[in-house]
């Protein structure tokens, strides 16, 4: 385990040049790293990828680290935005149930319901604003804690309460609207 001040000096000598140094902080964080990842993009391998991204671009962008917070905390950040980036650029599209097959069983009853509440909470999840989708799924999915949230996103804890108590009133108006459309069109 090294301390803050040595991870300041490691930093300084990768920076001066002794780039092969930097594989003791990727030693150190690739764990959280890679769970950060994991929590966000749900997939194991893109995971490592998205979190070896993030190792790449805070490499690149070493010099510019200024110490007004931890190492790893800027690093978590990056891995973070890089995470947040990813599932923008990879959404994967509906899949059309015109072609699926559908097999009855004793549950099935059970389970349709069960996928019609999820699609229904994905629909209105998805006329949420990109950061209040993100809160709602880190808190209420992944279950992070207001402070890991707060940390992460680099929100204040109050404003990140304030900004999930809106989105939940959002998302429960969303799903009234949805539900009653539902309930219209049956």
């Amino acid at each position: 385990m090294i301390t803050v001040q040595e991870e300041y000096s490691l930093i300084d000598r990768i920076v001066a040049g002794e780039e092969v140094l930097y594989a003791t902080l990727v030693d150190k964080y690739k764990s959280y790293a890679y769970t950060i990842a994991l929590k966000i993009v749900e997939n194991k391998p893109e995971a490592e990828e998205v979190a070896q991204d993030g190792f790449i671009k805070a490499f690149q962008h070493l010099k510019k680290f200024n110490r007004e917070a931890k190492f790893s905390t800027w690093l978590y950040r990056i891995v973070f935005n890089t995470a947040i980036s990813y599932k923008r650029k990879t959404k994967q599209p509906l899949q059309s149930i015109e072609n699926s097959i559908l097999e009855y069983t004793e549950r099935a009853d059970h389970d349709l319901e069960k996928d019609d509440k999820q699609v229904f909470i994905a629909q209105a999840m998805e006329k949420l604003s990109e950061a209040d989708r993100l809160a709602v799924q880190l808190y209420y999915i992944k279950e992070y804690s207001l402070d890991e949230i707060a940390e992460l996103s680099g929100q204040n804890i109050n404003t990140l309460k304030v900004r999930l108590h809106r989105a939940r009133q959002r998302l429960a108006d969303e799903l009234k609207r949805i539900l009653k459309h539902e309930a219209l069109t049956l």
